[in-house]
């Protein structure tokens, strides 16, 4: 069962189409907003994604994975789900071709939010700086600012960020909107080449946030907050099946335990134990708040 308070995602849904020579496709819900809303509903949260999706086999199947975790889906109609077709050659090396757009709210000023105000909002990766949805985006981001949380996770997509100087702008815009933020090292090295992390945190501070988090990989999560604290954690030992959807996973704890009202050093130990979940079993799969109390025990 959820509980409030309630939290509201707003982006991309992505089917990750997977393909090999002799091999069926094999089709993964994805997006990484999507993810995050999947993994609050499985940690008890009321969780809503506002979202786009065709009626087709990917919509259909990204809308029932979602629903069967509880999260409730609103979804805008589009001629076809978004993709991201994953091909691996005989040795294993992986060609990409995106088939993904974002037009929420375009073009007849559709109403986004509904009668209901959450107390929580998230926003990330395509959605948040891809026009021209992006706009509709930011736009409800600036109504709702000062009635809810918001938080946001850059989720690089360099493929689809266009030349580095104008998504680095795009990105800062969304950070400057923000009250939370989570970025990995690996976003942070191509948005900022040769800048240390915890410079960059520093300087995202400097736009506005309360807390910014940065995941290290092997080497775990920091987080510095605007009124100068730094808390660091281990990564905890596990062996990765994969590392997909480990960020959102990561960004969904931090975001079930700051609602809960933890401490700093216990969000970051609530996000590196769920993402050490995550990436020790296939695909974006995230804990349950049974698995991830048990796993913080351990």
């Amino acid at each position: 069962m959820t509980t409030s308070p309630n939290f509201l995602v707003i982006g991309e849904c992505v089917a990750d189409v997977v393909r090999a020579d002799g091999v069926p496709d094999r089709v993964h819900p994805g997006g990484s907003p999507a993810n995050v809303a999947y993994g609050l509903a499985r940690l008890g949260r009321a969780a809503t994604l506002l979202t786009q999706l065709a009626d087709d086999a990917h919509g259909r199947l990204i809308r029932a994975h979602l629903e069967a975790a509880g999260v409730t889906v609103r979804a805008e109609a589009v001629a076809r789900t978004p993709s991201a077709v994953v091909e691996l050659d005989g040795e294993g090396r992986a060609q990409y071709a995106f088939d993904i757009g974002w037009t929420l709210g375009t073009p007849h000023g559709v109403d986004l939010l509904g009668p209901d105000v959450p107390k929580y909002l998230h926003i990330g990766s395509i959605a948040a700086v891809t026009e021209p949805g992006a706009a509709a985006v930011l736009g409800v981001v600036e109504r709702l600012r000062g009635r809810a949380s918001v938080s946001y996770d850059p989720n690089v997509r360099p493929a689809l960020m266009g030349e580095r100087a104008g998504a680095v702008r795009r990105v800062e815009r969304c950070v400057a909107l923000s009250h939370v933020v989570k970025a990995s090292d690996e976003d942070l090295a191509w948005l900022y080449p040769d800048e240390d992390p915890e410079s960059v945190a520093r300087h995202w501070l400097g736009l506005g946030p309360a807390v910014v988090a940065v995941t290290l990989g092997v080497a775990g999560a920091v987080a510095l907050t605007a009124d100068g604290a730094r808390e660091q954690v281990a990564a905890r030992p596990v062996r990765v099946a994969d590392t997909v959807g480990a960020g959102d996973s990561f960004m969904a704890a931090f975001l079930h335990a700051r609602a809960g009202g933890a401490p700093l050093a216990v969000c970051l130990a609530h996000a590196v134990t769920a993402a050490a979940v995550t990436v020790s079993r296939p695909g974006a799969n995230p804990p349950s708040s049974a698995e991830l109390a048990e796993a913080l025990a351990r």
